[in-house]
């Protein structure tokens, strides 16, 4: 689809690529905003699944302006750059959704452990809570709906899926996702910096354990 591009508010504009949960657009999502914060005036471009938010000093550039270097940078096509970091998460699968998946997906829990841990996922952005990575696309055949009722807390930890995502609770929080295990490795460490581990772009590879 063309791109669409839409103000909000007087300093802020959203660019929208598409509508899917796509690695290749998420890709051109963040290409695009890298080489939007190389422009005079903009403040911030941030990436999302198939969307880009740009935040700029309107005393310096405009809506109108930024819609046209839009369109001409994605017609140039900018640059995808590298791969993300790999990361390799040890997770205990014994979450208490992890059986009742299973049976709604029509699998044993063993190959549902096994088609979680096979791919190789994109964090494709981080929000929600701090550090909470939206990590996919999960196979067609592991995806449910979300739950019905969604749990009032999650622990830190806590691997889970739902749709065509899935992903590490960094905290506790509510959650409506399929709870399916747990990890050991810290997602959200305040002190540190940056304090999230995965950042837009990287990847993620679950190893039972």
């Amino acid at each position: 689809m063309p791109e669409k591009t839409t103000p909000l508010g007087d300093a802020a504009l959203v660019v929208e690529l598409g509508t899917r949960i796509d690695t290749a657009l998420n890709s051109r999502c963040h290409a695009l905003a890298a080489a939007l914060e190389k422009r005079s005036g903009v403040k911030e471009a941030f990436a999302g699944y198939s969307t880009v938010t740009v935040h700029y000093d309107p005393d310096r550039t405009s809506f109108t302006a930024l819609k046209a270097a839009i369109s001409k940078l994605l017609k140039a096509k900018p640059r995808v750059g590298p791969s993300g970091r790999l990361h390799r998460l040890p997770v205990t699968y014994d979450g208490p959704d992890l059986a009742e998946s299973a049976e709604l997906l029509g699998l044993t829990t063993l190959e549902l452990v096994r088609r979680h841990s096979q791919p190789i996922y994109r964090v494709f952005m981080v929000g929600f809570v701090p550090g909470f990575a939206y990590l996919g696309p999960l196979p067609p055949t592991l995806q449910l709906p979300r739950r019905r009722v969604p749990r009032t807390h999650v622990p830190a930890g806590t691997v889970a899926m739902a749709g065509e995502q899935t992903g590490v609770y960094p905290l506790p929080t509510p959650g409506g996702w399929h709870l399916l295990g747990r990890t050991s490795m810290p997602m959200f460490l305040s002190d540190n910096d940056p304090p999230s581990l995965l950042r837009p772009g990287d990847r993620v590879k679950f190893h039972p354990i």
